[in-house]
């Protein structure tokens, strides 16, 4: 693969709501600092270096970042480099945000926002992304109860032109049907890749029935999570890797992608040569054969 030459355009389109991006992304987590996100002891990345990451990933020909508040370290806001990197910003961007869950000045998590608390989160998003508006909203969760009353709250600021777009992120499929009684929901954002359980695949595919963007999280960092790219790689993985001549990440990154046009991986990084890596597997192709390999490996995880 090319990945000096190679564009984000490569891996196809699909919307989210009325807008157009290409189907590989970018995750601003991994923006902030070195290591594993949100560890208080990390050292906070250069701040020029991940400028730099965002304009390229957008030269790269990447139209959706995904993005929080929450995501910030020791001097250092994901979306404030954004908005100094990237401001005032391409017609053709998408910034997808998520709300719910936060984290006082220290980082220490703060519980879920009740409904009146989530308007105080998007204006926080709002003003410093610099923004008069956000382009999508994920009401992001953790357990299994209702979210009628928070993403009723969403929808009112999506009905008084605070946000434009609705989205899901952490849920369970009897979450989409509540909120799609609702509101529109655009994309859903959960963990997914190689060894995803039965239960999730299930959620890709019932998005991709709906015409819903399903968006993965920790496709590449896979059990590694927070800490980064996983060294849990089966022996299949690597010989696959090896044949196409690529890294197992990017193996992992391709197996998702060939999992329906309305995947949108968000892989993140802070280094410039695994952007490059990242966006290369749009062009990645996988054989029949390998792609039953690895999704005999997914069954088995399941």
């Amino acid at each position: 693969m090319t990945s000096q030459t190679t564009t984000a355009a490569a891996s196809g389109t699909w919307t989210l709501g009325d807008r157009t991006v290409n189907r590989i992304g970018f995750g601003a987590m991994r923006l902030t600092q070195h290591g594993e996100a949100f560890a208080a002891d990390a050292e906070p990345r250069d701040r020029d270096q991940a400028i730099s990451v965002l304009r390229r990933a957008l030269d790269l020909g990447v139209n959706h970042i995904d993005t929080a508040a929450f995501y910030f370290s020791r001097l250092r806001s994901a979306n404030e480099l954004i908005s100094r990197a990237l401001a005032p910003y391409p017609e053709d961007l998408v910034i997808t945000t998520k709300v719910g869950p936060g984290r006082d000045v220290s980082g220490e998590w703060l519980p879920h926002a009740t409904p009146e608390q989530l308007r105080g989160q998007v204006e926080e998003n709002l003003r410093q992304l610099g923004r008069d508006h956000l382009d999508v909203v994920n009401l992001r969760i953790v357990g299994t109860d209702s979210i009628a009353e928070r993403f009723g709250a969403l929808a009112d600021l999506r009905a008084a032109g605070l946000i434009r777009h609705l989205g899901l992120s952490n849920v369970r499929l009897h979450h989409l049907a509540e909120a799609r009684a609702i509101a529109p929901v655009v994309c859903v954002q959960n963990m997914y890749g190689i060894g995803a359980s039965a239960e999730q695949k299930e959620f890709l595919d019932v998005c991709g029935e709906q015409g819903i963007a399903f968006v993965p999280f920790y496709s590449i960092a896979g059990t590694g999570r927070t800490a980064g790219a996983t060294t849990d790689h089966s022996r299949e993985v690597h010989a696959i890797a090896r044949t196409y001549g690529v890294s197992t990440a990017q193996i992992r990154l391709a197996w998702t992608l060939h999992q329906g046009r309305h995947v949108l991986p968000i892989p993140g990084t802070g280094d410039l040569d695994h952007l490059s890596q990242n966006i290369a597997v749009g062009t990645l192709r996988l054989s029949q054969d390998d792609l039953a390999v690895l999704d005999s490996l997914h069954h088995e995880a399941a």
